[in-house]
């Protein structure tokens, strides 16, 4: 986390630093343009004048308010009191240390954001459902050894039949199954194994549906 916050600045105190926004109550117009301006909350309106109310939330080296200002009523310190602080507490090394943090939790996102993009262009999961003849084991067979030289497995699988002995007597028959990686890699590669095994049983592809 960055050093800098309202209550202190690259890890000095805020108070440390003297820069604030003072208000010229005789010039500021009550327009609340810099109350509603500012990031920090900074100022209040009391009696229809603007009043700096928390000066040390500003931010260093931050003059917006004084920049939109009508009537120019607000003022800041010379910079040269920032530039004083900078020497003193050696503010550019730990900028460095603070900006090295920073690279390291960009480059730490950008390759979550890859691997996530990456993972989100995998299939990972499919849904199929098959039509045919299912009076025999020998498909069931043939599915448990495919899938023991590839690293997936076949989860929710459903046969639906007209009846039992309609099934045994070979009786076109439904099934549906979904197949999945056991690693959380892409099994594109694998299914067109899958599909020869099933045309070569005298199956019909009914669905395919990536999940």
């Amino acid at each position: 986390m960055s050093a800098s916050t309202p209550e202190r600045w690259h890890g000095i105190p805020r108070q440390e630093v003297p820069w604030y926004p003072t208000v010229d109550a005789q010039a500021c117009i009550g327009c609340e343009l810099c109350y509603v301006t500012c990031g920090r909350a900074v100022y209040d309106i009391r009696d229809r004048k603007a009043v700096a109310t928390r000066p040390y939330a500003c931010m260093v080296g931050c003059t917006t308010c004084a920049m939109v200002c009508p009537t120019d009523a607000i003022h800041f310190p010379n910079r040269e009191v920032v530039r004083r602080v900078e020497r003193e507490y050696k503010i550019l090394r730990i900028v460095k240390e603070e900006a090295r943090a920073k690279r390291g939790r960009q480059d730490a996102l950008k390759a979550r954001a890859a691997a996530e993009a990456a993972q989100a262009g995998l299939t990972s999961r499919t849904h199929m459902e098959l039509a045919g003849e299912f009076g025999d084991k020998r498909f069931l067979v043939q599915l448990e050894q495919l899938i023991a030289d590839h690293p997936v497995d076949l989860v929710n699988l459903q046969l639906q039949v007209p009846t039992v002995k309609g099934l045994m007597e070979r009786t076109p028959a439904f099934m549906s199954f979904e197949v999945t990686s056991t690693q959380q890699e892409d099994i594109q590669a694998f299914l067109p194994s899958l599909r020869d095994l099933a045309r070569s049983n005298g199956f019909t592809l009914v669905n395919e549906v990536n999940v």
